[in-house]
This record gives structure tokens, C-alpha cells and sequence, in this order.
């Protein structure tokens, strides 16, 4: 079967549909562009055909490119991949610029047919690149469709044209939302972009496509750029205009990525330096940059984490294999900032939702603090009235226990003390069917101490919510030693029905991503007790790669639970509690009040409206800079090894059981360096005999907390990766 179809009608237009068989959306791939370029070729050279609409069999148009199509390129390449890929590129590219150009004469301009792209729905990557070589993009009128070119989030950029066309489309600052950030429009916002041409009522769309077809004139199709005097909206980089869009954009993306991320650099510099050349031979700069990209292995890293594996996690590829668990009811218990997340994001999902909290009262304060974020929404054009009342209609806010009874799925998002948890577990329990899961949201306290309030262990599980639940993407699946295969894949339908990612990993205390990010934090405030300058530390941590420093992270989370957290920690471990020089440093901080952003004064100055106003100037007064502070590779191996080597921790624990999981979690949960694909991938990418030289290093200079784990040291001895046969690299 086919990727692509014509269908030509009595009036003269040719319809090419594009569906993919076996394919929930329609992917790009090498056959298939093979498939549309006979047929768009067939069309033009076919004297009854008027004109070409190109539109879906699908109820959106595309997701992008089959990556397999890149692996290809670089696997047929051998020894000179970069020749294969760019040449790949440059076959794409003239595939386009033929539809562009539809058989029309190049001196004259004379002689083409029009092609329009019809879409009914989602259009993204490859999926709006096409499009940007037709002559009108007419959308239908679906609020659930996104248009973009979302590729800068999994380390590439548009490398069809996308960069080349829509600069040239929108001039580059117009432009820099939706190529630098991977913006994402609904239609009626594209339109006002000016990303389409129109958007109308679905049922009207082919009719629409066909009406323009035959009325087009030969002006309607000739792009701006092919005629002669086109200037670049915006101004050209050389012009007074031009050259300050792209000084800004180049201090934008310098500020934003503080180099740690290639393709956002080279993005830039397809834009800059095609700018200053004709059309065709700016597809040629853009494939080059889009080749050096495809060739780091940053790409690859980023690629198979945050496309790849997140898709397969999200899918249920550690999912036991027992019967649907989808969530109907949900009860949650504590009606705080965590609960009244979790009951909002239930809620906007389909569910119906118990939120309960010691008195009815407080509940219906949690429900109302909904209302409000929702409303706010609301304010800045982000959905209605109609729809915030359809949603809360769906919350019962309360005290009493006994509406629990028919919930499938309970979580209580109660203090972070056992003892409460206990009670608040008999009272669930007391109530719901036999059937109903239990699920504690707690970041720290082990789930299979917990585990034993309840009468159905098998039936009990953690499930880890970050904040702001309504944002964060990751979701963290704890098992108890008790917990059975019903609660994990009740615990990942539910997570799967939310639209977030799920990862599943073994008790252990603090799980798996607080365990990583606490040694970060820890490592950033060690720094600040041994001298060296706190402005050093977090822009060591942000040239990482990470989105926030220690220093800032640690306020964000707030000083007094890091206090909380320590005293607890060193309680359990005694004399093996190895942070008494962070302890000192936190400890202080708390004495001063310094408590963080919520108090407006932490290791940050917070003016009244609690907005960041630098670092606090009492820090060099509390613990001096040295005047010798070490270079700055030596901070950024401190604060990723730390990070590093407690996921490898958590993996030879058996706490992780899938990297995938690791790294995915890693990225979402905490921001760990995107380029690198996560921790595992980092090592990859460095290298495993390269990363235990530093360990060993680190370790003579700093202490215990950088030795090697024996695994790492069977690794680099034997010239493995951490990837070898799990996910193919070429993906």
C-alpha cells in the first residue's frame, strides 16, 4: 500500500491524500517522499490537471519525519556520513522546491499550477515544512490542532526548508517564537501569525482548497523570494534594522542556551548566513548546519530521550501486562497546593473527583484556588468560562470519608509524616471497594514502610506528582517490596490518562530523582562553605546545561525542608551521614530566617513582589570567596558527576531497572542537561574510561562521593556504553 494517492476530479484538480497505512498520524519517510514527488511531477506534466490540493486521509496532516529516514542517511554514508546526509537533505530539498516551483519557467515565472496544502489537523515538523512550499496553506477550523515546527525541543531544527522558508515568510524576529522555542499554534492563532493563509469549517476545507486552485492567477504562485528585489521582512542582517534583530537573537539564544545546546546555534546561523545569499543556495547553508547537527551526539542523545524513549514510556513499554485500569473516580485526600493539583489535572482529563481535606472548608479552598488558576487562564485567552465550569462540575470537594466509596484510584496528598499517613490509610480503607488502589504522593518516605498501615499491600503503591503538578511533565511510579502488578499498571493507566510521563522504580529512600537532585544542591552549597564565588557555581550549573543553579534550585524548594530533609537523613544514617559541611551551611541560612523564595530572602534577594534580584550580598560575609577559585570545568564536573553517578547508583540498586527511565526522568523531572540525553547519556557521550578518570580525580581531590562505582570501572575497562543493544544510536 501506498503512503500517497491521487485522485483527480472533473473540474481538474488533482488530490493528493497522504495516509500512512498502519499509522494513528502520518509520518514522513524515504519512500514516501519518492511516492509524493512522482506524483506531484505526474500532475504538472498532466495537461487536464488544473491545479494539486495536498491534504490527509488522517484527522490531522502530520507528525513529522520517520527518524528511521535519518538513520538511513547516516548508515548508508559508512565512513563519510556527513556526505550521505547532507545529500539526503539536498534530495528533500529538491523535492520541495519542485512543488514550489510547480513546473513553472524559472527566468519568467511563468507556467506553474497552483498547490495548496489542506489541513485538517495537526501539522508538525516535516508535517508543516511540506506546506510551506505550497502556495496557500488553508487549515480547518480545530481547536485541538497544533501547527509548528517543534524540533529545537528534541535537539535539531527544521532542516526541510522550515528555517530558510519561514524567515523569509515572517523575517527572523517574527519568526525566532516559533523556530528558537518550538512554538506551537492552534489555527486561528497561525493564522494571526501568519504561519496560514486561512482557516475555515472543517467540512468546507477541500471545497475551499479546490475554489483557490481554480482561482488562482499566475502572480498567486510565486513566492516572495523568487521574484526579483524580494527584501527580508524585518530588514537583512547587513541593513540597520536587520543587523539589530540579529545581534538580539544571537544574545537571546547565547543567554537561553548558554552554549550547551548545538542546534540552537546552528539554527541561528542557517538564519543569519542564508539570509545573505539567494534562496536556493540558503537551502544549501541550511543542510550543511543541519548535517553538523545530525552528526553530534547531542542529537542522537536528545532524540532518543525525548522523542524515542519518552514515547515509548509513555505508551506502557514497562506496563504488566494485566486488564485496562483506566481511572473513572478518583479520591484525593488533602486538598494543599500537591492535591488540589492532581485534583485539577484528574479533573481536566475526564475524571470524576472526591477531593477531601480535614474539614470541608480547606476543601473547598483547594477547589476554589482551582477555580482561580483556571480562571486566570482565562484572562490571558486560554480556554472559557463554559469549559472551567464543566471541569469543576467534576470536582466534590468535602470531609467525609464516605464519598470515597466507588473510587477506583485514591491518593493522599497528606503531610510527609507516617503516622498521618497511617490513619488517613485506614480511613480510606474503610470506605472503598476491594478493588480501589491506594497511592501515597510523598517525595521521600519509603512507600513499603508506609505499606504497612495497609490491610492490601499488593494493593498499595507511590505515585510521585512534582510541582507545579499542572506543568510538570514527569511522573515518578514507586514500587513497594509488597506492591503487585495491579497497582502498577492502575498507577500507570492513571499517569497515561493525564497526559504526563511515567517512570517506575523500586523503594529506596528518596526514590530516584530526588536522590540526584539532592546531591546537586548539596554540591552547589558545599561550594559556597568551601569559598568559592556562588556566582561562579550557578553559571557553572546553567553552561552545564541545567536549568536552574543549587543555589537557586535549593531556594525554589525552600531552605527549612532541605533542614527537614537533612535532620531526617541524618537520623537514619548516623555516623555514615556524610553532609555536615551542607548542614552548616543550611543550618545558618535557616538561623538568619533566610528560608528561601517564599520567605523573599534566601541565598537570593527577593524584592516584594518576590521576584529574584540577584544574590544575596550577605553571602561573601557568611563564608569569604577565596581569592584562587577553581576553573570553571572543574565546578561543572563537580556538579554533573555528583548527579552522574548517583543514577549509576540507583541502576546497580536495582532501584532503576530501565536507563530509559533514568535518563527520561532525569530530564523532566529535574532539567538535567537536555543535550546530553539524561545521565546515562552524558556518560555516552563522554565516555565511560574518560568519566572514571575524573571520578578518580575528583575523588583524591574532594572525597568519597566521586569514587566510580565498580560497574562504570567494568565498563570503561571493556569499551562498552550504557546504549549498546537497548536503543539503536542511529535512531
Amino acid at each position: 500500500m501506498k503512503d500517497f494517492t491521487l485522485a483527480k476530479d472533473a473540474d481538474g484538480v488533482a488530490v493528493i491524500t497522504w495516509d500512512v497505512p498502519g499509522r494513528s498520524m502520518n509520518v514522513m519517510s524515504r519512500d514516501g517522499f519518492a511516492e509524493l514527488d512522482a506524483l506531484v511531477a505526474g500532475a504538472l506534466a498532466d495537461p487536464e490537471v488544473k491545479g494539486i490540493v495536498i491534504t490527509s486521509g488522517k484527522p490531522d496532516f502530520a507528525g513529522g519525519m520517520d527518524l528511521n529516514t535519518i538513520a538511513q542517511m547516516k548508515s548508508e554514508g559508512g565512513e563519510s556520513p556527513a556526505a550521505s546526509v547532507f545529500a539526503g537533505l539536498m534530495d528533500v530539498h529538491g523535492i520541495l522546491r519542485r512543488i514550489e516551483r510547480a513546473g513553472m519557467d524559472p527566468k519568467t515565472l511563468k507556467g506553474g499550477k497552483p498547490v495548496v496544502a489542506a489541513l485538517p489537523g495537526t501539522a508538525l515538523g516535516i508535517g508543516f515544512e511540506l506546506p510551506l512550499a505550497c502556495h496557500r496553506i488553508i487549515a480547518a477550523d480545530n481547536p485541538k490542532a497544533k501547527i509548528g515546527l517543534p524540533e529545537i525541543m528534541v535537539g535539531i531544527f527544521p532542516g526541510a526548508g522550515g528555517t530558510t522558508r519561514l524567515v523569509r515568510k515572517l523575517g527572523a524576529m517574527m519568526a525566532a517564537p516559533f523556530l528558537l522555542e518550538g512554538k506551537l499554534s492552534a489555527p486561528k492563532a497561525a493564522l494571526a501569525a501568519g504561519l496560514i493563509d486561512e482557516v475555515v469549517a472543517p467540512e468546507d476545507l477541500l471545497k475551499r482548497a479546490k475554489e483557490w486552485v481554480l482561482a488562482a492567477k499566475p502572480d498567486d504562485i510565486v513566492k516572495p523570494w523568487d521574484r526579483k528585489g524580494f527584501k527580508l521582512p524585518g530588514g537583512a542582517p547587513y541593513t540597520p534594522q536587520g543587523f539589530e534583530i540579529f545581534v538580539g537573537a544571537s544574545a537571546m539564544v547565547s543567554g537561553r542556551t548558554m552554549g550547551a545546546f548545538p542546534a540552537a546555534q546552528a539554527l541561528l546561523a542557517a538564519a543569519y548566513e542564508g539570509s545573505l545569499v539567494p534562496f536556493d543556495t540558503a537551502l544549501k547553508v541550511e543542510a550543511r548546519h543541519f548535517t553538523s547537527v545530525l552528526l553530534n551526539p547531542s542529537s542522537t542523545a536528545m532524540i532518543r530521550s525525548l522523542f524515542i524513549s519518552k514515547e515509548a514510556l509513555e505508551k506502557g513499554a514497562n506496563r504488566p501486562k494485566v486488564e485496562d485500569q483506566k481511572v473513572a473516580k478518583l479520591g484525593v485526600i488533602g486538598a494543599g497546593m500537591m492535591g488540589a493539583g492532581i485534583a485539577h489535572v484528574a479533573a481536566k482529563a475526564g475524571m470524576q473527583v472526591v477531593l477531601l481535606d480535614a474539614s470541608a472548608e480547606a476543601a473547598e479552598r483547594g477547589k476554589a484556588g482551582i477555580a482561580a488558576g483556571i480562571d486566570k487562564d482565562i484572562s490571558r485567552g486560554k480556554g472559557s468560562a463554559a469549559a472551567r465550569d464543566e471541569l469543576l462540575a467534576r470536582i466534590a470537594a468535602g470531609a467525609d470519608y464516605a464519598a470515597l466509596a466507588g473510587c477506583d484510584l485514591v491518593v493522599e496528598a497528606v503531610f510527609e509524616d507516617p503516622k498521618i499517613k497511617a490513619d488517613v490509610t485506614a480511613r480510606i480503607e474503610a470506605v472503598v471497594g476491594p478493588d480501589c488502589i491506594i497511592a501515597t504522593n510523598t517525595s521521600t518516605l519509603p512507600i513499603s514502610g508506609l505499606a504497612k498501615a495497609s490491610t492490601r499491600p499488593d494493593a498499595y503503591i507511590g505515585i510521585h506528582f512534582f510541582s507545579p503538578v499542572e506543568k510538570m511533565a514527569l511522573v515518578e511510579i514507586i514500587k513497594g517490596k509488597a506492591t503487585g502488578p495491579r497497582a502498577v499498571a492502575k498507577a500507570l493507566d492513571f499517569v497515561r490518562q493525564l497526559r504526563k510521563t511515567p517512570i517506575v522504580v523500586n523503594d529506596a529512600r528518596f526514590f530516584y530523582a530526588n536522590r540526584c537532585i539532592i546531591p546537586y544542591i548539596n554540591e552547589g552549597i558545599r561550594m559556597v562553605a568551601e569559598g568559592v564565588s556562588p556566582a561562579l557555581v550557578e553559571n557553572a550549573a546553567k553552561l552545564l546545561g541545567m536549568p536552574v543553579g543549587p543555589l537557586q534550585l535549593v531556594d525554589e524548594t525552600s531552605i527549612d525542608l532541605g533542614v527537614k530533609i537533612a535532620k531526617a537523613t541524618r537520623a537514619a544514617m548516623g555516623d555514615a551521614y556524610p553532609d555536615g559541611a551542607v548542614d552548616a551551611v543550611l543550618f545558618r541560612m535557616a538561623e538568619l530566617g533566610r528560608m528561601g523564595r517564599k520567605a523573599k530572602a534566601g541565598f537570593y534577594a527577593y524584592d516584594e513582589a518576590g521576584k529574584r534580584q540577584g544574590l544575596w550580598d550577605g553571602l561573601g560575609a557568611e563564608w569569604p570567596v577565596k581569592a584562587a577559585q577553581p576553573d570553571v570545568e572543574e565546578v561543572k564536573n563537580r556538579l554533573v558527576l555528583v548527579q552522574v553517578l548517583e543514577a549509576v547508583r540507583a541502576q546497580d540498586e536495582g532501584v532503576l531497572t530501565d536507563i530509559r527511565e533514568g535518563d527520561v526522568g532525569a530530564i523532566l523531572g529535574w532539567g538535567f542537561a537536555p543535550w546530553s540525553g539524561g545521565p546515562f547519556g552524558w556518560l555516552d557521550i563522554t565516555g565511560a574510561a574518560a568519566a572514571v578518570t575524573l571520578c578518580d580525580r575528583l575523588e583524591a581531590a574532594h572525597g568519597p562521593r566521586f569514587k566510580a562505582t565498580q560497574s562504570l570501572r567494568d565498563m570503561a575497562a571493556s569499551g562498552g556504553r550504557f546504549y549498546d543493544g537497548i536503543v539503536p544510536a542511529a535512531a
